[in-house]
């Protein structure tokens, strides 16, 4: 990327009958966020066009026909396809469905092959995205399947940072699931992200029981002391400051997690019932360990409120800012150990 070329922010529009669009457009809408980033929204204009007169938002947009057309200081729009479609907002269809994957298979494949930066996803209905090529729980699983590395679902404000050592999986699985090595792994990749992503040195992670009360010493569950205890005992014996298993029932309400750099539960509800609490349209959703970076609200199509002009746009605007800083903390986190490296290399050579 050249030195003075903005980051090139990709957007898929999500669910087109939810609030997707409007946020992205209520957003861009202050000429000011253009100053950080040329958004590039993966969708059609005929779409665009539609749903502004639907939500009466007067934001123009540049209609591009390639990514080699993007231009910066304008909100561009990719058009994927020409055909009208049909709105009907607050409803969940098949059309949105296939059109909010169609988004999102092009802003990946553009994001692996580095013609975008950043992608910031708006929201899908998880049902009506399905099909052969669709089939997983959520946006985290189909990236790990298109990028590079391991995934780690982070829910995330300025002061609270949490990761799920299990995610979209039923309550049924999640003891079976949880395993020594899947913390490891989840721990692991907590623990760079922290360092390559938020540039802390050193990250101080706490790790959250599974069971109430962290199993009582067995009386309400064994897998705390049999499994999560002893793993974290031999991780801590590698010299990272891991912490744990606190009981999960108080770790938020007595504010102890504000002691630690990241937190990881050990389910979806019991990490993210606590972060919405707390952050509810403040969050971000943040995909750790990919070889790209990947954010989105920390909420859904909220089909409720859809054509009503009254979505908050606070989460999605603080996904942008969030994107665009984890790109320029890992891009200088990057640099820095390339040329400890290079010069480590040559002090060798002497």
């Amino acid at each position: 990327m050249d030195e003075f070329e903005k980051i090139k922010l990709g957007i898929s529009i999500g669910d087109f009958n939810g609030i997707g669009i409007e946020i992205i457009l209520k957003t861009f809408s202050d000429k000011r966020m253009l100053d950080f980033c040329t958004p590039v929204i993966f969708g059609s204009t005929k779409l665009i066009s539609s749903y502004k007169k639907r939500v009466n938002v007067n934001v123009p947009v540049n209609g591009i026909k390639s990514l080699d057309s993007i231009i910066q200081g304008k909100i561009n729009v990719l058009n994927l396809w020409r055909d009208d479609v049909n709105l009907e907002l607050g409803k969940a269809t098949s059309e949105a469905g296939k059109l909010a994957f169609e988004s999102l298979e092009a802003a990946t494949n553009a994001l692996a092959n580095n013609e975008i930066d950043v992608l910031v996803t708006a929201p899908i209905n998880k049902d009506n995205i399905q099909s052969e090529e669709f089939h997983f729980p959520g946006h985290t699983e189909y990236l790990e399947s298109k990028l590079e590395g391991e995934s780690l679902m982070i829910l995330m404000t300025n002061s609270l940072r949490i990761g799920l050592i299990t995610g979209h999986i039923p309550v049924s699985k999640i003891s079976e699931t949880v395993t020594p090595e899947l913390i490891k792994k989840k721990v692991e990749i907590l623990y760079n992200t922290l360092i390559a992503d938020f540039a802390i040195s050193k990250p101080k992670i706490a790790i959250l029981g599974l069971n109430p009360h962290c199993g009582d010493n067995g009386v309400i569950g064994n897998e705390d002391d049999e499994i999560i205890r002893p793993t974290i005992a031999e991780i801590q014996s590698e010299g990272k400051l891991i912490y744990g298993p606190y009981a999960a029932d108080s770790f938020f309400g007595s504010e102890n997690y504000k002691n630690f750099d990241g937190v990881l539960a050990m389910y979806h509800d019991q990490g993210l019932g606590p972060f919405k609490s707390l952050s509810f349209g403040e969050g971000v959703n943040y995909t750790a360990g990919l070889s790209k970076i990947r954010t989105s609200p920390d909420h859904g199509t909220a089909y409720e409120l859809a054509g009503q002009s009254k979505a908050n746009i606070n989460s999605f605007k603080e996904a942008v800012f969030a994107a665009i800083k984890v790109f320029k903390t890992r891009k200088e986190y990057k640099s820095l150990t390339e040329n400890v490296l290079k010069t480590k290399q040559t002090k060798e050579k002497v």
